[in-house]
């Protein structure tokens, strides 16, 4: 399950009701958290111990849904990440906007060494 933020549902409104023109990103990232983000981004995206965001593509939407074109991988873990549970796409590699959230199906904890992969097609994004 996904949802749009806050911020990403008022340029999409303006956009289409014509009081603002939204310019696609020039790229996306994928962001992890041992929480939800948050519609208004207010939840915590990991940070330090090898964590950084990573570069993903999508397919084109069919049928309301979009899926991750190829596998994304971050860098082994310095130290534990906890329960990695939710993650964020956002407009930029740090800092930017929020875009959509959502829960994966199953948390993983991530401990000293660990790899979190998501394998191509894993990732889906459904609007509602």
């Amino acid at each position: 399950m996904s949802a749009m933020s806050d911020y990403l549902e008022n340029e999409i409104l303006d956009h289409i009701l014509g009081t603002g023109a939204y310019t696609m990103p020039t790229s996306v990232h994928l962001g992890l958290s041992t929480g939800s983000f948050n519609d208004d981004n207010s939840g915590v995206e990991l940070s330090g111990n090898g964590y950084t965001r990573q570069s993903i593509s999508f397919d084109a939407a069919v049928s309301g849904t979009a899926d991750n074109t190829a596998a994304v991988e971050f860098s082994a873990a310095s130290a534990s990440w906890g329960t990695v549970t939710h993650f964020g796409l956002f407009d930029a590699s740090s800092g930017g906007n929020l875009l959509i959230h959502g829960a994966f199906s199953t948390g993983k904890l991530i401990d000293t060494g660990d790899i979190l992969k998501v394998n191509a097609g894993d990732l889906d994004i459904t609007a509602a």
